[in-house]
């Protein structure tokens, strides 16, 4: 897939519906969260390079001054599980927003196979996330009632990885919880630093989610992050589950482990009530 022109960015962007193609087929054990009393559905973020990415926001249908949680997509976009968390996150009283950070690069969600969207997340420059995070904080508070005081971020995967770095970017984070990030990695002029490389100087509270059989996140390499935590200030923690492999949380796939993931939903809420987000 080619990069995404600057115009024909803006004349494209928008937000992905149903789940990405590369995920087929679809478990039946998946998560379907009702809209009722909500207000759902897919907003534009003004960013500061190209104009507008999209985004899938969820909140309350009525109230204002609402907790802001950012949402970091996995490999796979912002596709249908994706906008369920949002969903779940506002039947709870949250404004939650999930905004598409690869679409300058390409749409992932209309690719069939993981070995087609690889090539086009390694093109998303870490600076660039970051930015349109700060876009879509900015968003939140000025069009959509959320508090700036009360921010907090999730993200799986991919987005687990975001969730840390993010977290060292925007101090004015309050919490956030971490599933299934890398953590170690090989630094590159797009992606500089991993999580491991901002641990001892993290001081906003992360609680990081991992499975003791994840393939692809050796357990050696969460014992590094747990020890470098404990020289920051922030007071971060690390669950692993010794029989939960990766994407343990993602009930739409086979990986899916249903006592983990209602543990690590449990474990977030809590963390964001501890930590002054809820």
């Amino acid at each position: 897939m080619k990069e995404i022109t600057r115009r024909k960015f803006i004349a494209t962007s928008t937000l992905a519906t149903g789940f990405a193609l590369a995920v087929q087929p679809i478990s039946a054990q998946v998560t379907a969260t009702d809209a009722k009393g909500l207000v759902a559905g897919a907003v534009k973020i003004p960013v500061v390079k190209d104009g507008e990415i999209p985004a899938y926001r969820a909140a309350p249908a009525t109230g204002e001054n609402f907790p802001i949680v950012l949402v970091i997509q996995e490999i796979f976009g912002v596709h249908e599980h994706i906008q369920d968390v949002t969903r779940r996150f506002a039947q709870l009283g949250y404004l939650a927003i999930a905004p598409e950070l690869f679409i300058r690069q390409g749409d992932v969600t209309k690719l069939s196979s993981i070995d087609e969207i690889r090539p086009i997340v390694a093109k998303v420059p870490d600076s660039q996330v970051l930015s349109d995070l700060d876009a879509t904080v900015k968003w939140a508070v000025k069009s959509a009632k959320g508090n700036a005081n009360k921010l907090a971020i999730t993200g799986f995967c991919w987005g687990g990885r975001i969730t840390w770095l993010y977290a060292a970017h925007n101090p004015k984070v309050k919490a956030g919880v971490a599933w299934y990030g890398r953590l170690v990695g090989d630094a590159t002029e797009l992606q500089p630093k991993y999580p491991i490389d901002i641990a001892s100087k993290l001081t906003v509270p992360i609680l990081g989610l991992y499975g003791g059989k994840d393939t692809g996140i050796p357990l050696d390499t969460v014992e590094q992050m747990r020890d470098r935590l404990k020289s920051s200030s922030s007071k971060s923690e690390i669950i692993v589950y010794p029989d939960a492999p990766h994407a343990f949380f993602a009930d739409y796939r086979p990986s899916y482990r249903e006592k983990e993931a209602k543990d690590g939903w449990k474990r977030l809420l809590a963390w964001f009530k501890k930590n002054g987000v809820s």
